[in-house]
């Protein structure tokens, strides 16, 4: 059984696309040559920047022959049926076979495929392969029509066994197949032939070209330890640096660099980031200090001078744009220090979307909704207003508009500068997370209310103009802020009606639809003073979000909705937009508890209790029953109740009366009817107060005791017997039942 090497070599691929474009190889190789019949036992596939390598083992010589049966029209069909059977099948008249089958005799044919040189079939997959390749981006050269992500210089296909390899022959726009490659382009120049996987590895190795990125990445990590080990310092550990440098590069060599002292007191952020994004530089840190002082670069090659000339190269390079950050950096600590307020008021002229106005306009929303919701994260109002409008202020700083990604981290060192709390700072920073599933929460009150004030914000706002995330689409990152809202109440304990908090964040967006008051805001204004009891001349040159600011402040946001939602429409239709709203932040909590094992009926069956605005209780009372359902007890019981329900909701429907009126035991027949009153009474004694102080546990424990009593009650009775008296008593009592069970979950909504 024959291997199978393949290796496309070309000039420089983007360090980004080299591993998605080596997994696309693979597939489509494979997957071609297993469609045409040649299994194989193993591959592996490789990159650098100048090649794709696909190495397959033990592959088959040939595709085996095929022999198909098929069944055709009957004898005596019409002659164009016959025709178009054989033109099917690529066969003649005298090749069919009569049948005789119970619906008479029909004509087969025996079809056989013979079986392929496993180098014709190779090179049919790989010109397809080469042709049609998945590229983000691919360009054409020269006069060819080729699409490749740059100029595609050789091709090489060869297949080996003991007897030695032969070359697959392939010509794809004019670039012949063959047994050669390249080495290093500058240290081992020239081509050189192979005769299977082992013999190009290790040839390539000689021509210093480190063929898989896991061992370049290695190679880079180890020594770039070593080095700052030797200094006394520590690398700083960046993975996705570390596999984009080990994409850069054929042959790594690891060199360490110092930076100027005039730049060693920047934030180490700044450092970091300016050397990473700008240089691909690793930082290299004193742990004793934290200081950012020196730098590794990679470079592709060995030197006469031992690297000397590229770090005087680099080091050149680096200070140009470490002077740029420093001024940045020096410019934004003066107008922080003077005035940080002027950030926030540039920011009424930047807009944050054309249907939800400036990013001044949303500074206002989140800070009005942190009031709010300053008591139940256990922050204060005030300082939670105050960090809200300064949250975002580093927007308007030169060093984010140069690195937007330290949007944030430099609002804390601005607002620390500006002379304000470490904490109200610290929220600048902490407000974004988290970000995606695996970032940190939040814990510090102050932040946790930011951060849910902006999230609540982002989803109410984009919920107003009906941008909504759709299918796979969400340009708005929707879910993300959604789950987001939801880690924060849960991993920090928060008791917060979600439902009400929602009706916060939308009130100002709910003022703009307001059409109940006249025609304009002049005329609003006198309405909405009137209610709250001010004068007009207070909200006089007030925006919607200055005055929604004004709302929150008195605490009324609930007095003021409901007094308008009774006189005008625009409010009743904004309740329908805030259910959806809740619906799918209720959605998101179902993929998060979903990861962790909770049943999607088990989270159905305890939002449809009230309450559900608050996700803490929500997801307590979910855990508690999923773990009673993962139970025999838990299991058995859902099947008893959900029998006990559907006889009962038959005998209201037949009757046209409702049996809720309680049980009598005196009426009770059977020692099973009498053991039912007892238990449902014992357990109605324990989940009543086991409710009250929210022990789901102890509750669905409760509940599930009643899987014995139900079940014998089940087996010896018989519900609609003819004495009508006992009839009702026994309906009755299946009512308890289910007002019991229906008290800790709605248990119509478990599946099976």
């Amino acid at each position: 059984m024959p291997d199978l090497l393949i290796e496309l070599f070309s000039e420089e691929i983007p360090a980004r696309m080299q591993t998605r474009a080596g997994e696309d190889l693979k597939k489509r190789i494979t997957d071609g040559l297993v469609e045409a019949g040649l299994t194989y036992s193993g591959a592996a596939v490789f990159t650098t920047p100048r090649r794709l390598t696909l190495a397959v083992e033990g592959l088959l010589a040939e595709s085996p022959t095929i022999r198909e049966e098929r069944k055709g029209p009957k004898v005596g069909a019409p002659e164009k049926a016959v025709e178009g059977f054989l033109r099917g099948a690529g066969i003649s008249r005298d090749q069919l076979e009569e049948r005789e089958t119970p619906k008479g005799a029909v004509y087969f044919a025996t079809i056989e495929k013979p079986g392929r040189p496993a180098a014709e079939i190779v090179a049919e997959v790989l010109e397809a392969t080469i042709r049609n390749f998945p590229w983000p981006k691919s360009m054409r050269w020269g006069s060819s029509s080729l699409r490749w992500v740059r100029p595609l210089h050789s091709i090489l296909c060869i297949l080996s066994n003991e007897a030695g390899a032969e070359v697959v022959p392939l010509e794809v726009d004019g670039i012949v197949s063959g047994d050669s490659t390249e080495g290093h382009r500058f240290m081992a120049p020239g081509r050189f032939s192979v005769t299977s996987f082992g013999d190009y590895e290790a040839k390539l190795k000689q021509a210093n070209v480190m063929l898989s990125p896991q061992e370049r990445a290695e190679h880079i990590w180890n020594d770039a330890q070593n080095l700052a080990f030797a200094a006394g310092l520590e690398v700083v550990e960046d993975k996705g640096l570390l596999a984009e440098v080990a994409g850069l590069v054929e042959w790594p060599v690891v060199l360490m660099g110092e930076i100027g002292a005039e730049f060693l007191d920047l934030p180490p952020e700044v450092l970091q980031t300016s050397m990473k994004e700008h240089q691909k530089f690793f930082s290299v840190r004193n742990p004793k200090s934290g200081r950012i002082e020196r730098f590794i670069t990679v470079a592709n090659r060995e030197t006469a001078d031992h690297g000397a000339t590229i770090l005087a190269g680099n080091q050149k390079v680096l200070s140009a744009r470490l002077a740029d950050a420093k001024f940045f950096w020096e410019n934004d600590l003066r107008v922080a220090r003077s005035d940080i307020g002027q950030w926030t008021r540039a920011l009424e002229n930047v807009t944050f979307h054309n249907k939800l106005g400036s990013q001044g306009d949303r500074i206002r929303r989140i800070a009005a909704l942190a009031r709010e919701l300053a008591p139940v994260a256990g922050s204060d109002a005030d300082q939670a207003e105050k960090a809200a409008q300064l949250a975002k202020a580093d927007l308007s700083s030169e060093m984010v508009y140069e690195f937007p990604e330290l949007q944030g981290l430099m609002g804390r060192y601005y607002i620390e500068a500006a002379g304000e709390d470490a904490a109200v700072a610290a929220v600048a920073e902490e407000h974004y997370s988290p970000l995606g599933p695996s970032d940190d929460v939040p814990t510090a009150p102050l932040s946790v209310t930011v951060a849910l004030a902006d999230k609540l914000d982002t989803l109410a706002g984009f919920w107003a103009i009906d941008e909504k995330p759709t299918g796979s689409k969400d340009p708005f990152a929707l879910r993300r802020a959604a789950l987001g809202v939801i880690r924060l109440i849960l991993e920090n304990g928060l008791r917060l009606d979600l439902e009400e908090a929602c009706a916060w964040a939308y009130f100002p967006h709910a003022l703009k639809r307001d059409t109940s008051v006249g025609e304009t805001i002049e005329e609003k204004r006198a309405e909405y003073a009137r209610i709250m009891g001010v004068e007009v001349d207070k909200l006089h040159d007030l925006g919607i979000e200055a005055l929604a600011s004004m709302i929150a402040e008195r605490g009324i946001f609930g007095a003021l909705w409901d007094t308008l939602s009774d006189r005008n429409s625009s409010f009743r239709e904004d309740a329908v937009i805030l259910d959806d709203l809740l619906a799918f932040v209720h959605d998101r909590l179902k993929v998060f508890l979903r990861d962790e094992g909770v049943r999607h009926d088990v989270i159905d069956a305890c939002i449809a209790m009230e309450g559900n605005g608050d996700l803490s209780l929500l997801v307590k009372r979910a855990r508690a029953l999923n773990t009673v359902l993962a139970t025999e007890d838990g299991e058995n019981l859902v099947q008893g109740f959900k029998r006990a329900n559907n006889i009962l909701t038959q005998a209201e429907e037949k009757d046209g009366v409702e049996y809720s009126f309680g049980a009598d035991m005196k009426f009770a027949e059977t020692d099973s009817e009498k053991a039912l009153f007892a238990a449902l009474e014992a357990a109605q004694a324990k989940i009543a107060p086991a409710l009250e102080a929210e022990d789901f546990p102890a509750a669905m424990s409760a509940m599930a005791d009643l899987r014995g009593p139900i079940d014998a009650f089940f087996e010896e009775v018989q519900v609609n017997t003819d004495n009508e008296v006992v009839r009702r008593n026994r309906l009755n009592l299946l009512n308890q039942i289910r007002q019991i069970c229906s008290s800790v979950a709605d248990l119509t909504r478990i599946e099976g």
